[in-house]
């Protein structure tokens, strides 16, 4: 089957369930720069109480953030790895994907810290690598900033040491590379995980794709405005992993920011509230910082590369993915994004804790039921329900 095939929705109906994950909120502002009222809190204890909510009701993954200063709406901060042995010392079953970002990371550190955290979880943490698009944060703690395609190269390194460190079939490890170097180092105890924990990483543009291609398992995408969006990246990605010689190995995430009420004009209202109350500021910000990050790859076409101030009020371009409706419009989409060769749908909330909770409760069931009638396989189909919304 070729690429294009798969990715134009006739893969084949033996296609694990999607995946669901949220962002965690270990980050003060939420996950919108909006002064809407927000009934969500940074605070461990809420965190806490959220992460048993969300694997009470079907949540496979949270995806903890990494910041290390103040922006945007983002007054406080908590460490993204410690935060994630928070979590999973107060769950059983949730898997936490702890947000690093190679620079401040060495992956030295990043491979002791996570192998002892899959032996404290049972196998329950996997990692984030962020590329970085906060050049004020480096800039802050003295770490080089480096232009858009050295940053993924880094990335790139950072994951295949990662992978070295791990290899549970070697008693040591060596490498020389352009950014780490290593003589002879033996990790030991290796991760419970085999090969290794998942590596997510994020990213539309092409050094994102190579990248993801060559080295990571899940690649996560930012909201798209259109249909041929995302089959272009998809497509794309799977052609590159199957020049790589990694048929079949990257699977893929989208972002999107979730608003279900009774009825689909509820859902527009809270959406048109959020983007009215906007913090200006916060966003105009965010967008200078970013769309430099993205215009900076060589095609112009990075991460917020083409995001409306509209857009960026939700900064992983979350509107953009259009779960705002009823459970059955959302449930209907989300089995589009299946149908296009999505596998793990990551989200977001106004008031996470009861909007977890929710989503739970009313759109997996309608999104279960749909997989088992042989929904979300023939992408056709699925855009004659839903897609006309992203045309």
């Amino acid at each position: 089957m070729s690429t294009e095939t798969a990715a134009s929705g006739s893969a084949s109906s033996e296609r694990a369930p999607l995946q669901f994950g949220y962002w965690v909120p270990n980050v003060s502002g939420g996950l919108i720069a909006s002064k809407i009222p927000q009934r969500t809190d940074w605070s461990p204890e809420y965190n806490a109480k959220l992460a048993q909510i969300a694997e009470g009701n079907g949540f496979s993954h949270a995806l903890t953030q990494i910041r290390f200063m103040a922006g945007y709406g983002a007054e406080y901060q908590h460490e993204s790895v410690s935060f994630s042995q928070h979590l999973l010392a107060n769950t059983k079953k949730l898997k936490v994907i702890a947000a690093i970002l190679p620079g401040p990371w060495n992956p030295t550190l990043a491979a002791k810290q996570l192998a002892s955290i899959d032996h404290y979880s049972k196998g329950r943490i996997a990692i984030n690598v962020v590329s970085g698009w906060f050049k004020s944060e480096f800039v802050a703690i003295n770490q080089p900033w480096l232009e858009h395609a050295e940053r993924y190269r880094r990335s790139e390194e950072f994951i295949k040491v990662l992978k070295g460190i791990w290899d549970q079939d070697s008693e040591s490890f060596t490498f020389h590379g352009n950014f780490y170097q290593y003589n002879a180092y033996p990790l030991r105890p290796k991760p419970l995980q085999k090969p290794h924990p998942e590596i997510f990483q994020g990213g539309n543009s092409v050094d994102a794709r190579s990248m993801a291609a060559r080295v990571s398992d899940l690649l996560l995408l930012n909201g798209q405005k259109t249909i041929a969006d995302f089959r272009e990246l998809i497509d794309d990605t799977k052609r590159r992993a199957v020049e790589e010689g990694r048929a079949g190995k990257v699977r893929f995430g989208v972002n999107a920011f979730v608003i279900v009420r009774d009825t689909e004009e509820e859902a527009l209202q809270v959406w048109r509230e959020i983007v009215g109350k906007a913090d200006k500021d916060a966003v105009e910000g965010f967008r200078k910082e970013v769309q430099q990050a993205g215009q900076s790859s060589k095609e112009g076409k990075g991460m917020w590369a083409d995001s409306s101030v509209e857009d960026l009020v939700q900064y992983n371009d979350g509107f953009k993915s259009k779960l705002i409706g009823t459970a059955q419009q959302v449930a209907d989409r989300i089995l589009l994004f299946k149908s296009l060769g999505i596998d793990f749908v990551l989200t977001a909330f106004l008031h996470f804790q009861e909007e977890v909770e929710q989503f739970g409760k009313q759109v997996l069931p309608l999104v279960r039921e749909g997989e088992a009638q042989g929904r979300g396989v023939n992408a056709e189909k699925e855009i004659a329900i839903s897609g006309h919304i992203y045309s």
